[in-house]
């Protein structure tokens, strides 16, 4: 591992750290389970992966998500989502991603308030900048932080 890459990793854990304790917007996809890994080995039990359990997840993707985090030793919970009652995602307009997220995001901040974890926090690295990311926007609406984009992680690193 190169030393830039090496400064962006010892951030990214340092970042963890700091937040004391976090749920993980966890999807079971690289760049969120990278943030549930590192908030793991950090945090230990103050640290937790939370997946959005709806039609809109496929089933194979869910098992593949439990596996990874069970592999990884992550603490994972499902919760029930519910954005096919929203007409705005059903749409199935361009922004529909925000309204999947702005679903999510909201019974994860119940979760954090109830269960006092002090951040929550998603997947979203510094590639993301450049996309049309409607997700993201939910998320800054909700103070959600992004750990890999704060410690400068691009999707190859």
């Amino acid at each position: 591992m190169d030393g830039e890459l090496q400064s962006k990793i010892s951030h990214l854990r340092a970042l963890l750290r700091e937040m004391g304790s976090v749920l993980v917007a966890y999807s079971g996809g690289v760049d969120s389970a990278l943030v549930l890994k590192m908030a793991s080995e950090e945090l230990g039990d103050r640290a937790l992966g939370v997946i959005g359990v709806s039609p809109s997840l496929a089933t194979e993707d869910l098992a593949q998500a439990r596996e990874a985090a069970r592999a990884m030793g992550a603490r994972l919970r499902e919760c029930q989502t519910r954005e096919f009652e929203n007409e705005d995602y059903t749409a199935n307009q361009l922004n529909r991603c925000y309204f999947c997220k702005q679903e999510l995001y909201t019974r994860l901040f119940t979760l954090a308030r109830e269960e006092g974890y002090a951040v929550i926090a998603d997947g979203f690295h510094l590639d993301d900048l450049g996309d049309y990311r409607p997700g993201q926007q939910a998320g800054r609406e909700r103070g959600i932080r992004s750990p890999l984009r704060e410690a400068g992680l691009r999707k190859a690193e």
